[in-house]
């Protein structure tokens, strides 16, 4: 009997995408602080902590048993459409957009700005339908790390895993910072520590909320970003074409005094990682697949919509601020050199416009910006270390979620290293930072290759296992040719920016010792990352997955692949409708 005094509360499936109420238990009506407190309790009615994943010599890592166990995680399916949507915005649209290019921009002019942007833009276009086809497919936790383990080495996988989570923690505090610098555009009164403090527990207590909590607030942070910087877009062309009270007409002006490029070949090369930065965080909507509520539906329009983030918030950012502010402006490169938010060459535009007040308005996006982007950290490396643990391939305890969906312990250790942030009030804690800030350097294009050359792999195991592509829910429009192309691009960029590292722009005359620690500075993520992959391997003596072994099925969105299977009655009915849609819906729904 169940006590009348009792609510009954759902409790919905994470074993697959098919969203459906999987059991009716008794929730007790209690009082707070008893409720509060039981909240973050496991469920007693769920195993707690992964399976073993090691053979009886304790070494022979069992990817079944990690396939099994990630397809299982108790995280609870609350996201909505609008949440992944602005998820993608909201954990890409930060410092790398409002601030660093600003250096970028006096590194290598706008010529190269705006060429690297492209390029870093239909690179990422061919990951992320890469991505989201897979993600679609095995709405799992983990993701992208999940992929590796699975399509390509487990040994893989666990370097990927960890090479993002400590980007993410170590992004994190480097956000942090950026907003408590923000404050200094108004007042330097206000202490920085102070600032810190208070941002900090902001943050930690937005992850602490909940996942729903943590989707509404990005979607408003996000909300504002899009708006902020769709009306920068139309006032800087507005200001292009009016002009400014010093210079009149602007027009292409800047393109040719003091010109397109700075530094020639060599300075597009340096900024093409700091485009590629600009970029990260977009990858945080299929890491978002695990909570979602219907990702067959939810993740592909999210997908298809980051063509359009890519050339409106990005490539026409970009080409604005190229028209508005020359790579040899004072306020640029004074303000690069001290790196504060008065690098930002959007705020530069407009105070060379001469609109008063705007800047500061303009200040309050940037502000919330890098909040948001440090709120997406916690996120993204919270999922991570849970994911990781949940496979095998991190402490145990990182595996603990509670009865609202929360992976506690993963929190916890990514707010912990906020606290990394009162580094830099400490003058000795500069260089150490630094050094951290070096480890995360290369960590989104190791993990974009990897997500393509996954989608290589997972495409040709879907084929030799019998299966056709016109089954999948989502399919890539640019297939496996788009991920070939991604990768090959990344790899180029590597061998570039192994190229600045080794003779950096403006470093001729410096000593050996000056060159090493640079290079090291730009680097060291690649070394960090092969000791991982290394010293997995060899203690795990995991192998290379073979095609035909790649397991397809564990966690694979099977009820709803077998509804929309070309051939099936659901197939048809879809068919039908799209040939009476007009020419525009079709281009609409191909893109949107």
């Amino acid at each position: 009997m169940v006590d009348p005094a009792m609510t009954m509360e759902k409790v919905y499936a994470t074993t697959s995408s098919t969203i459906v109420p999987l059991l009716m238990r008794p929730k007790e009506t209690r009082k707070f602080p008893t409720k509060a407190f039981d909240n973050f309790r496991s469920d007693a009615q769920k195993d707690v902590g992964p399976t073993i994943f090691v053979g009886t010599n304790g070494r022979t890592y069992n990817d079944k048993a990690a396939a099994s166990n990630i397809a299982n995680t108790h995280l609870v399916r609350v996201l909505k459409g609008r949440h992944l949507q602005m998820l993608a915005i909201g954990g890409s649209i930060g410092t790398g957009l409002f601030v660093s290019s600003g250096a970028a921009l006096a590194t290598g002019g706008p010529g190269s700005l705006l060429i690297a942007y492209l390029l870093m833009g239909g690179m990422l276009f061919c990951t992320v339908q890469a991505l989201g086809e897979m993600a679609v497919t095995f709405p799992v936790a983990g993701s992208f790390s999940t992929f590796a383990t699975r399509f390509i080495d487990p040994a893989w996988g666990f370097a990927t895993g960890w090479n993002y989570a400590i980007q993410c923690l170590i992004i994190m505090p480097v956000e942090i910072i950026a907003a408590a610098i923000t404050l200094e555009f108004w007042s330097t009164s206000i202490p920085t520590w102070a600032s810190i403090t208070i941002f900090l527990v902001a943050v930690t207590f937005i992850s602490l909320c909940g996942i729903k909590t943590f989707g509404e607030a990005e979607y408003a942070f996000s909300i504002l970003k899009v708006t902020a910087i769709i009306g920068f877009i139309i006032l800087g062309a507005v200001i292009n074409c009016t002009g400014t009270p010093e210079t009149g007409y602007i027009g292409g002006m800047y393109w040719t005094d003091p010109g397109a490029f700075n530094h020639g070949f060599k300075g597009f090369c340096n900024i093409l990682v700091t485009a590629a930065f600009s970029f990260a965080g977009t990858e945080l909507v299929a890491l978002a697949a695990a909570e979602t509520y219907n990702p067959s539906k939810s993740l592909p329009t999210a997908i298809k919509q980051v063509f359009w983030r890519i050339v409106l918030f990005y490539i026409l950012s970009i080409t604005i601020i190229g028209l508005l502010v020359p790579y040899n402006s004072p306020s640029l490169i004074s303000a690069a050199n001290v790196s504060t938010n008065k690098a930002s060459p959007f705020i530069i535009a407009i105070q060379s416009a001469g609109i008063t007040g705007l800047d500061s308005a303009m200040n309050v996006v940037i502000l919330i910006a890098v909040l948001s982007v440090a709120n997406s950290c916690v996120f993204g490396s919270s999922r991570l270390l849970a994911s990781l643990a949940a496979q095998g391939q991190a402490p145990r305890p990182l595996a603990y979620i509670d009865r609202k969906g929360r992976p506690l312990v993963a929190i916890a250790i990514a707010s912990a290293f906020g606290l990394l942030a009162y580094l830099y009030v400490s003058p000795a804690g500069s260089s150490a930072f630094t050094w951290l800030l070096a480890l995360s350097g290369l960590s989104s294009l190791f993990t974009w290759g990897t997500i393509c050359y996954s989608h290589i792999r997972f495409r040709k195991a879907w084929a030799q296992q019998g299966h056709s592509v016109n089954s999948l829910i989502y399919r890539s429009p640019v297939g496996t040719i788009g991920s070939w192309i991604g990768l090959a691009m990344i790899v180029l960029v590597l061998i570039a920016q192994f190229w600045v590292a080794v003779d950096p722009i403006g470093n001729v005359h410096t000593g050996i010792h000056t060159k090493i620690s640079s290079f090291f500075e730009a680097y060291l993520a690649m070394p960090v990352v092969l000791i991982f992959y290394a010293g997995y391997k060899l203690w795990y003596r995991t192998r290379w997955m073979k095609i035909e072994d790649i397991d397809l099925r564990t966690g694979r969105n099977e009820v709803d692949a077998g509804m929309l299977y070309r051939g099936s009655r659901g197939w048809q009915r879809r068919e039908m409708e799209m040939e009476e849609w007009p020419m525009w819906k079709r281009i609409y729904k191909l893109l949107c």
